[in-house]
């Protein structure tokens, strides 16, 4: 009897096996989350050269505001998982123009500061970028924009990951990338000229 169980414990048959079988899953889950994390490098690279693309076109005035939505959507549409297409939330496009570098996505310029400085209050004038008659902190017009002005563009996509075993990481189940690129339109016509605002 101790001979057998000498024996036995001696016998590594079925060992390899069993270790496969607790590190298997924790393999399965690293290699399904590496190739996600790849596709998600990979669909942004994409979309960002969709993003160039169109901001090139409309950048020498060729194209309607419409015109590079569909121009976007279409592209973005060929990338996206097919079950995604017709989902209009699975993309997001955003356009907005500034009228210079500085500007992109900070407040309008305030040019005469009053008391308590560095905020804008009632007695400060400022730059009225986007022509709406009232002080912005985000600032930039909705829109490609006029000549010489800067626009950035910014696309969302969303939609299901290709595989569910990320989603278990605590990732989510469904994937958000974003790409967005900034140009300057062509001096195509003379550039508006911000109109300076004061309030009182």
């Amino acid at each position: 009897m101790i001979r057998r169980i000498t024996t036995l414990k001696r016998d590594r048959k079925g060992a390899a096996a069993v270790e496969f079988a607790l590190l298997a899953p924790l393999m399965f889950m690293m290699l399904l989350g590496t190739l996600d994390m790849g596709f998600n490098a990979y669909f942004r690279n994409l979309l960002k050269g969709v993003m160039d693309d169109a901001a090139r076109q409309a950048a020498v005035g060729n194209m309607t505001g419409t015109q590079v939505d569909t121009f976007i959507m279409t592209r973005v549409n060929q990338l996206i998982p097919a079950s995604s297409r017709n989902n209009s939330a699975a993309f997001i496009v955003d356009k907005k123009s500034f009228h210079n570098f500085s500007n992109v996505s900070q407040p309008e310029k305030i040019t005469s500061d009053t008391a308590p400085l560095g905020s804008f209050n009632t007695g400060d004038c400022y730059q009225d970028a986007n022509g709406n008659n009232q002080y912005d902190a985000s600032g930039g017009s909705n829109g490609l924009g006029g000549a010489d002005d800067i626009v950035f563009y910014e696309v969302t996509a969303y939609f299901p990951r290709l595989f569910p075993s990320p989603a278990s990481l605590g990732w989510g189940s469904h994937m958000q990338i974003k790409a967005s690129t900034i140009i300057r339109n062509q001096p195509f016509s003379q550039q508006n000229t911000p109109q300076i605002r004061c309030t009182t």
